[in-house]
C-alpha cells in the first residue's frame, strides 16, 4: 500500500473503496468524480495499477492507492481489518467488476447498470456507452445525491526540472487505435522543419515505435523520450508544452487537464495536410509563408500515405 497525498484530515472519515480504470485516461476522466468524494469527507482509497501512484497523488483526491494485478483481488484486507464503508465503480459497468468490489462486502456499492433488469432490491442508473467519461462517472455520483462539477479537470504543474519546455509532444499511442507511424513522423519533420522542437513519448511497450518516428522525421536521438519519463515527468512535459498531438485519449486528456492545446487522431481517416493546417493554426505567432509550408506541395503526395 502506498499513502498519497497531503490532506489536512488525511485517513479520517468514511472508507470509499473506487476502482478506477487501467491507464492514464481512466484515471484522467475520473478526477472530477474522486475530488467530490474527498470533498464530502470519505477518505477515497483508489484501487488502480501502481504506476499511476504519482498521478494520483497530483490529483489531491486519493488518499491511498491499492495497486491492482489484473486476475487478483483487490488489496483491501492487506492494510484494513472491516471492509470498506462504500465502494465505487469508475471503470465499467461490467458485473465482474462489481462482482471484484462486493467480494469485500463493503456497506455499499455504486455503480452502472449494463442493461437489462437489475438484481431483485437494486436501483442503479444505466450506462450509456456513448457518454464522455468525465460526465459519465460525474453523472454517476449524481444519481447517488453527490453533485460534482465536470469542469474539475485541472491538475498542478509538477516541481521537477523540464528541460523540454516548449515543445510540440508527440504521443502515437497503441498500435490498435493508432494513426499511421509514418504520418506521425511526417508531422515530426515538417514541424521541426520550421522551427519547432518536437519530442515522441509513449510507455515502454511503445519505445520501438516511438525510436522509428524519430528517426522517420529527422529528429536528434534525444527526441524519443517513449519510457524515459516518469508520470510526474510527462506530466511537466505535458503543461508546458505548446501543442500535444496524440493518437491516445489518455495524453489528450492530459493536455485539457493542463490547458495544453492538443490534436487528437485516430484511426487512418484524418489526413496528414488537414493535421498538419490545424497544429499550425494552434502554434502561435507561425507565419506559414515565411516558413514555405503553405506554398508546398500536399504533404501525402511529398511521402506518401
Amino acid at each position: 500500500m502506498r499513502l498519497v497525498g497531503e490532506h489536512p484530515h488525511a485517513l479520517a472519515g468514511p472508507r470509499a473503496l473506487v476502482l478506477g480504470g487501467p491507464g492514464l485516461g481512466g484515471l484522467l476522466s475520473a478526477v472530477p468524480a474522486l475530488r467530490a468524494l474527498r470533498g464530502s469527507g470519505q477518505q477515497v482509497h483508489l484501487a488502480a495499477p501502481a504506476r499511476l501512484d504519482e498521478l494520483a497523488e497530483l490529483t489531491g483526491a486519493v488518499d491511498r492507492l491499492l495497486p491492482t494485478v489484473p486476475g487478483r483481488p483487490i488489496p483491501w484486507y492487506a492494510s484494513h481489518g472491516e471492509p470498506p464503508d462504500l465502494a465505487v465503480n469508475l471503470r465499467d459497468a461490467d458485473p465482474a467488476s462489481h462482482r471484484r468490489l462486493l467480494e469485500l462486502r463493503p456497506a455499499d456499492l455504486w455503480g452502472y447498470e449494463p442493461g437489462g433488469a437489475a438484481p431483485p432490491g437494486v436501483s442503479r442508473p444505466r450506462w450509456d456507452g456513448g457518454e464522455d467519461e468525465v460526465r459519465r462517472w460525474c453523472r454517476l455520483l449524481a444519481w447517488y445525491g453527490l453533485p460534482a462539477d465536470p469542469a474539475n479537470i485541472a491538475l498542478p504543474v509538477p516541481l521537477c526540472p523540464n528541460p523540454d519546455k516548449g515543445t510540440v509532444v508527440l504521443h502515437p499511442g497503441h498500435p490498435g487505435a493508432r494513426w499511421p507511424e509514418h504520418r506521425f513522423a511526417l508531422v515530426a519533420d515538417v514541424l521541426s522543419g520550421v522551427g519547432w522542437r518536437v519530442v515522441v513519448t509513449g510507455d515502454r511497450s511503445e519505445r520501438a515505435l516511438a525510436t522509428r518516428i524519430v528517426a522517420q522525421g529527422f529528429l536528434p536521438p534525444g527526441a524519443m523520450l517513449a519510457g524515459r519519463t516518469s508520470l510526474r515527468r510527462l506530466c511537466a512535459l505535458v503543461a508546458g508544452a505548446r501543442l500535444v498531438v496524440s493518437g491516445h485519449p489518455g495524453p489528450a486528456r492530459l493536455a485539457a487537464a493542463y490547458g495544453t492545446p492538443c490534436l487528437t487522431v485516430r484511426g487512418p481517416d484524418a489526413g496528414v495536410d488537414e493535421v498538419l493546417t490545424a497544429a499550425l493554426d494552434r502554434l502561435d505567432g507561425h507565419d506559414r509563408n515565411r516558413s514555405g509550408y503553405g506554398g508546398a506541395a500536399p504533404a501525402e503526395q511529398r511521402r506518401g500515405t
